[in-house]
């Protein structure tokens, strides 16, 4: 078997996505689970976008130890000087450098010449190199790159020092026959290609962006690039455990593995989805909650007479959990705390604690609890942000006409204070409440409800997406009402808001009087560029 090597971009190219954003805390909780997951590389941000993003990049450089950490930066010094400031710290860094090669960049977005942008990534590469060992250079756009000016590139960064060259279908645009074709072309044509990682990075515009992957795997790539629940920029890109199951599933076939642990695909999958308050559909393959369903009675009758006349694969190797009754009202610590150790979690005695009040007061409301609802309150209960504001007490009144009505009491420090107010729906009413008391007024994006098990008891998640001023903000929250969990939604994502108010506070405090100086990038570098590779 080949290697294949997994570059998780989940952190940068997933999270820079409109909905998906997270906070610093919640960048380090997912490379945390990247890092158990055991994929090969975490490209962890583009620090030069923001300063919340170069010190994501740094403390995930700081904090997680196994994998290669990677930094975006355009092919520019001032880029490259700001990605290895936040990735030095890291046990294994990589600088990833990228410029468009295409001609409709080159004349639409860049506005140079091939001999220019051919200059200005061997410059980069070169002065990626000065600073550490292992350089990635993407040809943004190749798919539909010239291949002999694509070749030319290629050959170029490879004499300049790149490590890893990367072939991106930015756009979403090619197809598998003609994408593995590309792929085989350039390891033909390339001198001294051989000494470089070839990699792939796909878009999903077309749905064709795990198909595309796996084709230039059978074509001689050896790394691919993809994200948790294929999360990315438009469409996204292509997803790491799609493509992981199929090289596990089909590995007589394509003659190719990854050092994943499969088992912790779900898990990676749901805490993605927390953390970003975005579910994955039912129907999602591998991780989506039908993906292991039978209700075709001529598919319930094969699968128990034999599992694999339908499935594939068992929801144990992606560590989908068996939907199953586990614990009760009178259960104690010690057995919540094994059944978690069973379901792969680790918890510190403070996380228990937190788990055990919610799932007290979930037990006194329904007679059963499911492993999908313990690890939702188990998500739920660790804050990743301080609770400014917390919910005391809530009462609301609706109906199918005119207007629903809500008085809420929420702990604030040590004082409690209440309101009411009125709103087209209890929730309306509720988050129209919540404004009054907090004087934080938010413009509601989105909002969904999502039932985690079957049944009228079932505990639903709320998600929102929360608009203050120029910034927006997700919360989330779960509970078997479905009002409580949607204020306590929206409580999560003003306290997100107030948390990151005062952390740029305090961080404009610190930099009071002083200014970083970056060495100028290349003349006529337009630095409002497409972020995307």
């Amino acid at each position: 078997m080949d290697r294949v090597v997994v570059f998780d971009t989940t952190l940068r190219d997933g999270e820079q996505s409109p909905g998906f954003s997270m906070n610093i805390e919640e960048k380090l909780k997912m490379a945390r689970q990247l890092e158990r997951l055991n994929v090969d590389i975490i490209e962890a941000g583009f620090p030069i976008a923001s300063d919340g993003d170069f010190e994501a990049v740094r403390r995930v450089a700081q904090e997680v130890r196994t994998p290669v950490i990677a930094g975006l930066a355009r092919a520019n010094r001032a880029d490259i000087a700001r990605c290895w400031e936040a990735i030095q710290y890291a046990a294994r860094p990589r600088i990833h450098t990228f410029i468009a090669t295409s001609d409709i960049h080159l004349r639409h977005k860049l506005r140079r010449s091939r001999e220019e942008v051919l200059r200005q990534a061997v410059d980069a590469v070169r002065y990626a190199k000065s600073l550490t060992e292992d350089i990635e250079f993407s040809a943004e756009d190749a798919g539909r790159s010239d291949i002999e000016y694509l070749s030319q590139v290629i050959e170029a960064v490879v004499e300049a020092g790149a490590t890893v060259v990367n072939i991106p279908d930015t756009v979403g645009y090619c197809i598998p026959g003609e994408f593995g074709a590309l792929v085989r072309a350039l390891r033909e044509r390339v001198r001294g290609l051989a000494r470089a990682t070839l990699s792939v990075h796909c878009h999903n515009d077309l749905g064709l962006a795990v198909s595309n992957s796996l084709a230039a795997i059978q074509n001689g790539a050896r790394q691919v690039e993809c994200t948790i629940n294929g999360i990315g920029e438009r469409a996204g890109n292509a997803s790491l455990e799609e493509i992981v199951m199929a090289l596990r599933v089909r590995s007589a076939y394509l003659k190719c593995e990854t050092g994943v642990r499969s088992e912790e695909i779900y898990r990676s999958s749901h805490l993605l989805s927390n953390l970003t308050g975005m579910p994955v559909q039912a129907n999602k393959a591998i991780v989506g909650k039908n993906a292991f369903a039978h209700e075709a009675g001529i598919h319930q009758d094969g699968v128990l007479k034999e599992a694999l006349t339908y499935e594939i694969m068992t929801p144990q190797s992606v560590g989908i959990p068996e939907n199953k009754l586990v614990l009760g009202k009178h259960s104690g610590r010690h057995a919540l705390l094994k059944r978690y150790e069973s379901l792969g979690y680790t918890l510190t005695k403070e996380h228990l604690d937190r788990a055990y009040l919610l799932f007290t007061k979930l037990a006194d409301k329904k007679k059963a609890i499911f492993d999908e609802e313990l690890i939702v309150i188990l998500d739920d209960g660790l804050k990743h942000v301080p609770e400014s504001y917390s919910l005391k007490y809530l009462q609301t009144i609706g109906g199918n006409e005119g207007f629903g009505s809500a008085t809420i009491k929420l702990a604030h420090g040590e004082e409690v204070l209440a309101d009411s107010a009125v709103g087209d729906g209890p929730v309306d009413a509720t988050y129209n409440a919540i404004d009054r008391i907090t004087g934080m007024p938010g413009k509601l994006l989105d909002y969904s409800l999502k039932s985690v098990t079957r049944g009228k008891d079932a505990v639903a998640e709320a998600f929102v997406h929360v608009q203050f001023g120029t910034h927006n903000f997700t919360g989330k929250a779960a509970s078997t009402d479905v009002t409580e969990a949607s204020a306590r939604a929206y409580l999560n994502a003003i306290n997100k808001a107030l948390f990151e108010r005062q952390r740029r506070e305090k961080s404009l405090q610190v930099n009071a009087g002083s200014a970083e100086v970056f060495e100028s990038p290349p003349a006529g570098e337009d630095h409002a560029a497409d972020w995307a590779v």
